[in-house]
């Protein structure tokens, strides 16, 4: 149980606030998660106090086996409390889709802020990618999970 679970999901989500602003108020904010209207703005710094993972795969986009680090989906699905209806995902360009709470699994979505062992901008995809590990699951190579790999993400949006 997260410490987020343990102190409920109100509370936890005040103090989270305090806490990233105060610890990274110089940095820019590269992801918003929305719950029932509230907004939570995230910079690297925060993203990567969730915890980090890493991936490596091919993808239909890229050439060749690529190296990406960041922060699983399952982090912010735990620290939001998502119930089974998963996140709405918002890219730069406007691109929205829904994304099934199952995604957020262990060896799931991860939101990649590194390709390669460097920072993604904005012509490179980033900065956040919402990856997948598509090598390691053939249920990974479809073109649903093609469609929800969403570039130049911006805000996650919980759904009710």
């Amino acid at each position: 149980m997260t410490v987020f679970q343990q102190l409920g999901r109100g509370v936890g989500l005040c103090l989270w606030a305090v806490i990233a602003q105060a610890a990274h108020a110089s940095e820019p904010i590269l992801l918003t998660v929305s719950v029932d209207g509230e907004d939570t703005g995230f910079t690297r710094s925060a993203l990567e106090a969730l915890g980090t993972a890493e991936i490596e795969t091919t993808t239909i986009w890229t050439d060749g086996v690529q190296h990406f680090s960041g922060v699983p989906l399952r982090a912010l699905a735990e620290m939001f409390d998502v119930g089974d209806s998963g996140f709405r995902a918002y890219a730069i360009n406007d691109y929205v889709i829904d994304i099934p709470l199952e995604d957020a699994r262990d060896g799931g979505a991860l939101l990649a802020l590194d390709r390669d062992g460097e920072p993604m901008s904005l012509r490179d995809m980033g900065p956040i990618w919402l990856i997948y590990p598509y090598d390691s699951d053939r249920d990974f190579q479809t073109e649903v999970i093609y469609a929800r790999s969403v570039w130049q993400l911006i805000r996650l949006e919980v759904m009710d």
